[in-house]
């Protein structure tokens, strides 16, 4: 503690014991029955509405100040604020604490409170936090009470207060193009859920919140068996014209323009997705690339947001931390890189940050509890076996302990706590080993081989499992994948991608794993496929524009500016049915 800060806390410490003594007191500050002898300078100094009302609005030689509107113990807080700088707020007094110094216009308290019920939002509290807002102004936590219940819908629709949200917020809400959902059908059985609540008095309000559904982006399945069954929905006239238009939009799109999955028409509007895919850089037509695309999960399309700032470098590691995209190591085919860029995702640029102490292509890059870790690669001699990591708060790295291995080309994921690391290549043969790092006791342990060697692989965490994809094993190019269960220390085979495939990028975005780009057997590739877990099965997605391999891929989210990197949904084309010959209700 500085001699000045000493110095004021000393003061408030003597001012305090001054007032709990009830010596030099000048003033009686009464609320309801309790009385609160004061000083008024001390009071004066904490809001201007007591200067105001001390020396505009007294009359002469008054000593006691009634003051209407809080309680006894919200008062007694705000005069201990006054004379140490300090507010106790909890759980179950911040709203009402906040009220009374917003009451008073005590600005620093308010803050405090604000700050304090932003760090308790969770789906169970978010609506009532956000409703509060408008009785007690808080423009930061009302964005960002708003924002979570966005982002969080899908939680929030199961918690009690969601029943309470009047049609006006309810339909805001709904109409957002960034509220998360993974399916559509979750906003209609939101609405059904609310209108069941109290059907009598919010049966009216169907065609208003339907009106609010992207119902195309609904199977036709789903609304034959589920919509249509709807008492609330079969009522209504208006609520049965919109499933007419949206059942002709969706014939329209199966049979005649299957390209056109994200529309215009408000029926199928993709919303926003809440996280991008970037795939950055690597090695595209005999050079390396600087080429960045974002791809949007909701659209199914990617694209291009290339920062040219950016030097081309491919088998490089990329990680998403902070709001800053890192592009760690590489080869641009001169030079093998031990620098580290990162990319400001809300100005567009590039700064260098501190270099890792070893030059790493062919690296592995994960991210585990705020730092980044780079491990093994090549160094234009030598398979590397080293690791270090990166504390972004201090701009610089540090060594953990080796591996067991000596690892380039392999790839690696971060799942319990722990980053586990599989396949590559030492320099003479391709890997079947894996291992995992444990930053606790800084050491690797080996675990259970995997079923196939595999160098150029791709490894990520899943399904509560690390997942093994692709790759090549020395003799051939792999579409296989397997599996790993931490609890059995095993691995058991998975289906086998569309394609087969080396140094591609690989992430989990919306429950899916991606994978993209990659070497092919006979040359560069821009496909992309996707697994899901549920079934079992891999299924193809919109395509890159630039055929890549030795790229990386990272997933952004949580960002003010995600629309940036999403595809515009008013440029998306729109579909004009008013000519077509299109299926009717009774044909869905």
């Amino acid at each position: 503690m500085s001699e000045r800060s000493q110095s004021s806390h000393m003061s408030s410490s003597v001012y305090n014991d001054l007032r709990l003594e009830e010596k030099f007191c000048d003033a009686v500050i009464k609320v309801e029955d309790v009385e609160f002898p004061v000083h008024k300078v001390i009071l004066c100094n904490c809001t201007p509405l007591f200067r105001a009302l001390f020396s505009c609005w007294a009359v002469p030689d008054q000593k006691i100040f009634n003051i209407p509107g809080l309680s006894p113990d919200m008062m007694q807080l705000i005069i201990e604020f006054a004379y140490t700088g300090y507010a106790s707020v909890k759980k179950h007094n911040a709203k009402e604490l906040m009220l009374a110094a917003n009451h008073l216009n005590v600005m620093d308290i308010v803050l405090t409170c604000s700050d304090f019920l932003r760090e308790q939002l969770c789906p169970e509290n978010c609506i009532g936090i956000w409703q509060f807002t408008n009785f007690c102004f808080s423009p930061e936590l009302q964005r960002k009470a708003y924002r979570y219940i966005i982002d969080h819908f899908e939680e929030v629709v199961f918690c009690e207060e969601f029943l309470q949200l009047s049609v006006q917020e309810l339909t805001a809400i709904l109409d957002e193009d960034n509220l998360n959902v993974k399916e559509e059908n979750t906003v209609y059985e939101a609405i059904t859920k609310w209108i069941a609540h109290v059907p009598e008095e919010r049966e009216t309000h169907i065609a208003a919140l339907m009106s609010k559904i992207r119902l195309a982006l609904m199977s036709a399945e789903y609304i034959r068996n589920t919509v249509l069954c709807n008492a609330f929905v079969n009522r209504n006239k208006d609520c049965l014209s919109m499933v007419t238009a949206a059942s002709r939009t969706i014939h329209q799109i199966l049979t005649n323009r299957p390209s056109l999955n994200g529309l215009c028409n408000p029926l199928a509007r993709p919303r926003l997705p809440n996280a991008i895919l970037f795939a950055i850089g690597g090695w595209s037509g005999g050079d390396p690339t600087n080429g960045i695309e974002a791809y949007d999960v909701q659209a199914n399309r990617w694209i291009n947001v290339t920062n040219k700032l950016e030097r081309p470098r491919a088998y490089h590691g990329a990680a998403f931390l902070n709001g800053y995209v890192y592009c760690v190591g590489g080869f641009d085919k001169g030079e093998h890189f031990n620098s580290v860029h990162r990319f400001d995702l809300s100005t567009h640029t590039w700064h260098e940050v501190a270099p890792m102490y070893c030059r790493r292509c062919y690296v592995c890059v994960t991210v585990l509890n705020g730092c980044i870790y780079a491990m093994g690669g090549y160094d234009g001699h030598t398979r590397l076996g080293t690791a270090e990591y990166y504390q972004p708060e201090t701009n610089q790295w540090s060594f953990i302990a080796p591996m067991h291995e000596h690892r380039s080309d392999a790839s690696c994921t971060t799942l319990h706590n722990k980053i586990y690391i599989c396949g590559g290549l030492n320099g003479n043969e391709c890997l079947q080993t894996a291992e995992y790092y444990s930053p606790e006791t800084n050491q690797w342990t080996m675990i259970t081989p995997m079923n196939s060697r595999r160098s150029g692989i791709g490894v990520i965490a899943f399904a509560d499992h690390v997942y093994a994809v692709g790759g090549f094993d020395g003799n051939i190019l792999l579409c296989s994948a397997e599996a790993y269960n931490p609890r059995t220390n095993t691995w058991h085979d998975v289906s086998s991608m569309v394609n087969p495939r080396r140094n591609f990028g690989i992430e989990v975005v919306n429950d899916r794993l991606f994978v993209a780009g990659g070497f092919n057997g006979s040359t560069t590739t821009y496909n992309v496929e996707y697994y899901d877990a549920l079934i079992d099965e891999w299924s193809e997605a919109c395509d890159m524009e630039i055929f890549r391999s030795a790229l990386s891929c990272c997933v952004v989210s949580g960002l003010p500016n995600m629309a940036e990197y999403a595809v515009p949904r008013d440029a998306l084309p729109f579909l004009d049915l008013e000519d077509e010959q299109v299926e009717s209700i009774d044909s869905i």
